[in-house]
Order: C-alpha cells, then sequence, then structure tokens
C-alpha cells in the first residue's frame, strides 16, 4: 500500500506524460498535489511492514508510538531514513531532555546551518546563472560551475541531515549520521557507503539483498546492482534524468565489482582514485541538477569544446572548495593520530563548560548571522 500512494502522487503523471510522448498523442494529466516528503516516510513505513514481516522486530501495538515513529518532525520531510529496528527502541525508552544533549544538538544544529544558509545557499547563486542560461557561459565558468554544484547538494543536504540529527539529539534521541566526507571515497562503491547513507542502506537491505545481492553469480549481482540504482535515480524524481543519473551510478558499481582488487593500495594511487571519483560523481551531478537532457547536453558541450562566453570565478567557489580542503585535512589528521586506515567524519563538538569553548561557539554564531545569505533558496531535498 505505501509503494501504491507514493506512485500516484509522485509518478503517475510522469509516466502518463512519457506514454503519451511515445504515442504521439495528448493525454490530460491529474492535477496532484504532491505531498512534502512523501518519498522519505514511505520508505520508512515500508522498513517497518518489511521487519516485522521478517520478524526482525515485533508489531509495534501502541499506534501512538508508530504513529510518531513515522512522522517525528526532525526527519519527516528531508530524512535521514530512520528504519524501524532502529527507531522504536528509542520509543519505548525513558529518553529524557537533558543539557548535555541540548548542548551536543544545538552545535550539530549550527553545524549543519553554517553547511546549508553560508555554503550551499551562497553557491546556488551560481550554479542556477550557469545551468538555466548555460550557452552564455565559458567552459571555465560551466566546469566551476558543475564543482560548485558538487559541492553546493552536498553541503545542502548534509546540512539538513546534521539539523535533524541535532534537534532529535535535543529531545534525545539518536540518528545515525547520514553523511561521511563522501568526496574522499576511492571509488563509487565506496562513496555510496558516505553519501545519502541511510538511503544506500536502505536500498541494499530492502532491494537489493532481496533481488538476490552477490549470491546468484556475478551477472545476476551486476543486474541487480543495476535495477537497484536505477530505482534509486527515479526515487529522487519524476524524470527520465534522474534515472539516467541512477543508470550512470549503477554502470559504476558494476565497474567497481568487475575490477578493483581487495587489497591496501599505496596513499598516492588512493589519492588519485579519489579525484577520478569525485570528477565522474561531479559529471553524474549535471544530469541530476539539469531539469532536461537537452540543458545537459549542452553543459556538456560547454565544457569539451572550450566554448567562448562569459568568464566568472565566483569567489564563493573557491571558498567551498577550501572549506571542503580544510574540513578533509583535519579529518585524515585525526585518523592519522588514532591510527585509522579508515578516514572517519566527526561533529566538532566543543566543551562549553570552558571559556574557550563559549567563544568559539558564540563566534561560529558570529559568522553564520554575518555572512548568511539573506535570500529565500529551500533545501534542495524539500523537492524529492
Amino acid at each position: 500500500m505505501p509503494l501504491v500512494v507514493l506512485g500516484f502522487f509522485k509518478y503517475f503523471n510522469f509516466f502518463l506524460d512519457s506514454f503519451a510522448s511515445i504515442v504521439n498523442k495528448d493525454i490530460e494529466t491529474l492535477t496532484i498535489i504532491l505531498p512534502v516528503g512523501i518519498s522519505f516516510y514511505t520508505f520508512q513505513a515500508l522498513s517497518y511492514v518489511i521487519d516485522v514481516k521478517r520478524g526482525k522486530i515485533p508489531a509495534e501495538k501502541n499506534f501512538i508510538r508508530l504513529a510518531l515513529y513515522i512522522s517525528f518532525f526532525p526527519q519527516l520531510v528531508a530524512g535521514p531514513i530512520v528504519k524501524a529496528s532502529e527507531f522504536l527502541p528509542q520509543l519505548r525508552e525513558d529518553r529524557r531532555i537533558t543539557l548535555k544533549n541540548i548542548e551536543a544538538g544545538i552545535q550539530i544544529i549550527l553545524f549543519g546551518l553554517f553547511k546549508k544558509i553560508v555554503i550551499a545557499d551562497h553557491l546556488s547563486v551560481f550554479v542556477d546563472d550557469v545551468f538555466n542560461t548555460p550557452v552564455a557561459y565559458s567552459w571555465i565558468s560551466i566546469v566551476l560551475a558543475v564543482i560548485s554544484y558538487s559541492i553546493q547538494i552536498y553541503f545542502d543536504f548534509s546540512g539538513y541531515s546534521d539539523i535533524a540529527i541535532g534537534c532529535a539529539k535535543c529531545f534525545g534521541y539518536d540518528f545515525c549520521r547520514n553523511f561521511n566526507i563522501p568526496y574522499i571515497s576511492e571509488n563509487v562503491t565506496v562513496f555510496w557507503r558516505r553519501w545519502h547513507v541511510s538511503l544506500s542502506t536502505w536500498l541494499k537491505e530492502y532491494l537489493y539483498i532481496p533481488l538476490g545481492g552477490n549470491r546468484k553469480g556475478k551477472a545476476r549481482q551486476y543486474l541487480n546492482l543495476s535495477i537497484t540504482m536505477l530505482l534509486g535515480g527515479l526515487w529522487h524524481g519524476a524524470n527520465w534524468t534522474f534515472v539516467f543519473w541512477g543508470a550512470l551510478h549503477g554502470g559504476a558499481l558494476c565497474l567497481d565489482k568487475l575490477i578493483l582488487k581487495k587489497k591496501k593500495q599505496k596513499t598516492i594511487f588512493r589519492a588519485l582514485s579519489a579525484f577520478g571519483t569525485f570528477l565522474f560523481v561531479s559529471f553524474t551531478w549535471i544530469f541530476f541538477r539539469a531539469d532536461s537532457f537537452s540543458n545537459s547536453w549542452l553543459i556538456i558541450k560547454g565544457i569539451f569544446t572550450l566554448q567562448d562566453g562569459i568568464v566568472q570565478p565566483f569567489f564563493w567557489t573557491f571558498i567551498a572548495v577550501a572549506v571542503v580542503c580544510v574540513g578533509t585535512a583535519g579529518a585524515i589528521i585525526r585518523a592519522k593520530k588514532r591510527n585509522e586506515y579508515e578516514v572517519d567524519g566527526f561533529y566538532p563538538l566543543l566543551n562549553l563548560n570552558t571559556v574557550l569553548g563559549l567563544t568559539v561557539l558564540f563566534l561560529i554564531c558570529g559568522l553564520i548571522l554575518g555572512l548568511a545569505f539573506t535570500g529565500e533558496q529551500p533545501f534542495v531535498y524539500f523537492q524529492f
């Protein structure tokens, strides 16, 4: 039933329009208002139904508790997708609002706000201008816009996830981290372990593995990966550009399984692999951001034909790249000190019982207020 509701509201007109274009006829579509966040809470409801069916969790007999799980406000609109097995047990516990949780939650919220309204929203101005009229800009500006969008969507969506996680923390509840510095991934497989973690784990557990996973031979594994990513692309939006974006990532995942060897690589090789993965992911974001294949083609054509036009070295692009590099370097240094092979992201929580901690906190608040983008720019994932 949840899939029927999602299919009707989100994809009925999409498939009707696609069919009309194939038969070359005008077919009147329905006027349907898409419920906010339907993709996210539908997947949450499905996780509950499937886990109960599998016997992984008991059926929840308290309707209010189940309704709270489905509609818990911090992550209702744009995730992270919280599975029933992770959140329902917390609802059964005596979770209280404590000063310690509020301190941590507010800091995580501020971390997310900085990502969103200081970095992502400023980048969106440049990105929107270039993607709306790519023929007017030089290839250098287009490349900068593509890189800017890669950073924008990361800061925008991870910023929202941080705000949701921080809000839940203030109330005493714990959500899993949804992003883990994904742009250091040395291949696309690792990228999907670090990007939108709640979605990638959901697709793996409730779609890829039930299809057969890697248990039925290589050919079937490649097919399962392709189907999973195609549907993952379609989940993001009712547009064939999203499906093609998913197909590109599905093909890359299959290629990873085909050629990658499970052994420790030298640092220089991992760095080059991470750079190559970032280039590939940034290229595929073109289809995610552009509203049509024709617009995507104009952007790609502008890059590879070294198109002339407006040269705009957007200041915030370089600021955003510097922030990403500093944050990544901090995570790498932290991992080296701990002798950890895998670099892990973290929330830089302060000790607010010290003068230094309070000073840094108020400094961060000042930076957010002083540098915040004041225009209207909704979260990217609100449209899904």
